[in-house]
């Protein structure tokens, strides 16, 4: 890949900008010979699509997907437990397997992911690509602020460097050591989740250093949390660096990105050549329209280490295969957020995501929020912790009121409680912040809290 022009639009173009006729002509002569590679070189594979009844060599159609049994995390850990240490669903020698993630469970039994060195290097390709999509050039300064430790989103730095981006690895240092470095270093992207954005920036001010005036970062990446995709979340964060903010999705199970937010900002680019998508009532199983939210579950298209055919991610999204001003063709997502973060009141689907799109959108409030969850005669109820933002000259009541009266709008259901609390009460994470607790568990009596 030639870096001479810095000014182009596209890392791939013929890829990023293939119509998309020719896309899903692509997208189903890979998932054939992809699926028959899984059945020839995976004991897993070729026993479950005996039992379903599915032959690879007769797969004709992308619709013929349909007809193919579904993976999970827990088939992830079932047929890794079954056959360790890399499962019977891996594809490959152990011997071909050059790099593995981890991304623990609630047995606390470690699911891997390996990756060949094809793997590996398709992997960064689409790393480079979606870095470009954002924005950052040759001429940039990345500080990578991603756990390393197995944590299949550290090598992502890779992606900036083969760009030709000058890179530095700072890993997840603590704050106070991630701020030395970009005021030594001046970096102007980072990497990291937005809650830990919007910490980042708060600490920095604490400490008498203004984001905007002493640092350099102008381009923030973000991911882990559905944050970076409302509309309130990114402009505080952006208002906050005088930087602009791109949303980022990546899976341990695949990659660690695989789809991101083009100069538009309208949603996340899915690198469709190498993923293939269906969008699903998480219920029947049955595809849902465009704009309308289901379960995303992906199948690659190129992975030879251990295929992943249909798995089932948990994430509920949307999907938009309009033409997006940027040019590309490949279908933009946009997560709502987690089928196990979700919680039901009174009949109603809840979001935390919905929650903070709230929470973010009224001044007065500093953004910052935390969910308890409990039950009360036999039905989940829920409680919700806010702060005051210190500078508000709002009264209390006021905005209890307005929040009350916009939640009930958005989520069509109230908290049970609300909790206004002084600004810096509520902890604030150095990683993915914890926005729910779940206390439905461990209620002492039914009825009472």
């Amino acid at each position: 890949m030639s870096l001479t022009n810095h000014d182009r639009l596209y890392w791939d173009e013929a890829i990023e900008t293939l119509p998309r006729e020719a896309l899903e002509k692509l997208q189903l002569d890979k998932l054939r010979n992809h699926l028959i590679f899984a059945y020839e070189n995976s004991p897993y594979y070729r026993d479950a699509f005996i039992q379903a009844g599915v032959n690879p060599y007769e797969f004709n159609s992308l619709a013929d997907l349909r007809a193919y049994p579904f993976v999970d995390k827990k088939t992830e850990r079932t047929r890794q437990l079954a056959k360790p240490l890399l499962g019977d669903m891996l594809a490959v020698p152990e011997r071909d397997v050059v790099f593995v993630s981890a991304s623990s469970g609630s047995t606390g039994v470690p699911t891997l992911s390996p990756f060949t060195a094809a793997d590996f290097e398709n992997y960064q390709n689409i790393q480079a690509r979606l870095f470009w999509a954002a924005g950052v050039r040759p001429e940039d300064r990345y500080v990578h602020a991603l756990n390393f430790t197995l944590f299949v989103g550290g090598p992502d730095v890779i992606g900036a460097q083969k760009l030709g981006a000058l890179c530095f690895w700072a890993g997840t240092v603590p704050s106070d050591r991630l701020i030395q470095i970009m005021q030594d270093f001046q970096p102007t992207v980072t990497w990291t989740t937005p809650s830990y954005a919007w910490h980042l920036g708060e600490t920095a001010k604490a400490k008498g250093i203004d984001p905007v005036k002493d640092l350099a970062i102008r381009r923030i990446i973000v991911a882990g949390e559905a944050g970076g995709s409302i509309p309130a979340t990114r402009e505080a964060i952006e208002k906050l660096w005088n930087a602009k903010l791109y949303d980022f999705y990546g899976i341990s199970d695949i990659y660690g990105a695989c789809a991101g937010m083009c100069e538009a900002r309208n949603g996340l680019h899915l690198a469709e050549d190498d993923i293939l998508l269906e969008v699903l009532d998480s219920q029947t199983g049955e595809p849902v329209e465009d704009g309308e939210p289901g379960e995303m579950v992906l199948t690659t298209l190129t992975k030879q280490a251990r295929p992943m055919i249909r798995f089932r991610t948990g994430d509920i999204i949307t999907a938009d295969r309009s033409p997006c001003s940027c040019g590309r063709t490949h279908v933009r997502i946009t997560v709502s957020g987690r089928i196990d973060d979700m919680f039901i009141i009174s009949g109603v689907n809840v979001f935390p995501g919905d929650v903070e799109f709230v929470v973010r959108n009224i001044p007065g409030l500093s953004g910052e929020y935390q969910i308890s969850l409990y039950e009360q005669n036999h039905l989940t109820r829920f409680e919700l912790n806010i702060e005051r933002d210190e500078l508000s000259s709002e009264h209390d009541q006021d905005l209890l009121n307005q929040l009350q009266h916009d939640l009930k709008l958005r989520l069509g259901v109230k908290p049970a409680k609300i909790n206004l609390l002084p600004t810096g009460t509520l902890p604030r994470s150095t990683h993915k912040a914890k926005r729910v607790v779940d206390l439905r568990q461990s209620s002492p009596v039914a009825g009472g809290k």
